[in-house]
């Protein structure tokens, strides 16, 4: 492993995460996530993000809308 990762200027530690990295791709794993599964974790969580925001969004505009509408005695 240390031979590859000289051959390929990169740490041996970086080389053994991508070994570990195709395996759980490959064969699945109960501890490591696969690439498919960072790929949708990291779309779910902007989609969270912004779908928050819009929250936001819409809360401020229904407080301005409310403030807007009280009729002044």
């Amino acid at each position: 492993m240390a031979e590859v990762a000289n051959d390929l200027r990169i740490s041996e530690s970086c080389l053994r995460n991508w070994v570990a990295q195709a395996d759980a791709d490959e064969r699945g794993s109960q501890t490591k996530l696969t690439s498919a599964e960072k790929e949708e974790l990291a779309q779910l969580r902007r989609d969270k993000r912004r779908l928050e925001l819009e929250v936001e969004i819409l809360k401020r505009a229904a407080a301005y809308f409310a403030r807007e509408n009280v009729l002044p005695n």
